[in-house]
């Protein structure tokens, strides 16, 4: 279901699940997301660049380039 959009109301931490996220889910009442499943996931993206990230960058240009 990739590309759906829900409605946040709120933010909650739930026992064995940590932080999620209770959206709308229509008429089917509230939906309980992780982060990871959404695109607030703080996770994605937040890190720096460094030199692995760069090295297997320009790794998998270089493979691109031979084909």
């Amino acid at each position: 279901m990739q590309g759906q959009r829900l409605t946040v109301l709120y933010e909650r931490r739930l026992a064995g699940l940590g932080q999620v996220f209770i959206c709308d889910a229509g008429e089917r009442g509230t939906l309980a997301l992780p982060p990871d499943f959404t695109d607030r996931d703080e996770s994605v993206g937040c890190s720096p660049l460094d030199l692995r990230v760069l090295a297997e960058l320009a790794r998998m240009l270089r493979a691109i380039e031979g084909r």
